[in-house]
């Protein structure tokens, strides 16, 4: 036997005990292992992660976009339509403490005004026994609730209702007018800011999930897919739905994670 045909002869048992290596590899698989094995190798596995990746993304620039081109601080302040937009104002009227041994009590028949912005008359009502007094049905807009009682000073309340349960009011003996500001305590320029910041990252996470998905497409970087996609996670495009979305993208393009250049070239 020359050495020609040894080789041979070597190389061809070689290549049958690879096979047969193989064979039985896949004989203890399961059904679920091939399949998945299939799944990882097909291209298409990638391409519907980057269309789910896209998705994600896009529902999160939608949202990003929904929230900055809506009037945020007319939606913060209450500014609605009038299906809805109105409130109740509920409030107690007391006598002011004297010492420890009288006042704190409900006063009766205090007359509460409403003022709108333009100080017309929106509703009015008396305090019963127990000094409780009630306007129904009041738009939810700047208004003016003022407590008049003879021989006590004027008490005037700016507020938007609903923004408080319940007004309570201390009756001081006296004359003028005693202004309370209750505007400012629904802190509402923070909320604006607060609600134009998640707009704006919305819209930053949003694109990053597009990112993500044109970089699965081409298979380029599967490290770079990977921290785009989970930036995306953060877009909240329909709460739950948008990630979800992403979610399911980044499953595939992890199964997929072989076909990206990145990864095999390493592996050679």
């Amino acid at each position: 036997m020359n050495c020609l045909t040894l080789c041979q002869r070597v190389r061809r048992e070689g290549v049958i005990r690879v096979i047969d290596d193989q064979v039985e590899e896949f004989d203890e698989m399961s059904g679920l292992e091939l399949w998945l094995s299939d799944l990882s190798t097909d291209s298409a596995t990638r391409n519907l992660g980057a269309f789910l990746l896209g998705i994600g993304g896009a529902l999160g620039i939608i949202i990003g976009i929904m929230l900055i081109s809506g009037n945020v601080s007319d939606i913060l302040s209450g500014q609605m339509e009038e299906s809805g937009g109105t409130a109740d104002i509920n409030g107690i009227v007391i006598s002011e403490l004297v010492g420890n041994s009288s006042g704190g009590n409900g006063v009766e028949g205090v007359e509460v005004t409403l003022f709108d912005e333009e100080g017309l008359v929106a509703g009015s009502d008396s305090t019963d026994s127990g000094g409780r007094f009630s306007i129904n049905d009041v738009p939810r807009r700047a208004v003016v609730l003022e407590i008049e009682h003879p021989g006590n000073i004027t008490v005037q309340v700016s507020l938007v209702p609903g923004d408080h349960s319940q007004i309570s009011v201390t009756l001081v003996e006296g004359e003028g007018i005693n202004e309370i500001d209750m505007l400012g305590e629904s802190h509402l320029g923070e909320s604006v800011i607060i609600a134009t910041i998640f707009a704006v990252f919305a819209l930053l996470t949003g694109f990053a999930g597009i990112a993500g998905a044109l970089e699965a497409n081409k298979g380029t970087s599967y490290r770079k897919t990977w921290w785009l996609a989970f930036f995306s996670l953060w877009s909240g495009g329909m709460i739950f739905v948008g990630p979800l979305f992403t979610l399911s993208g980044m499953g595939l393009v992890g199964l997929s994670r072989n076909q990206f250049y990145d990864v095999y070239s390493k592996e050679d």
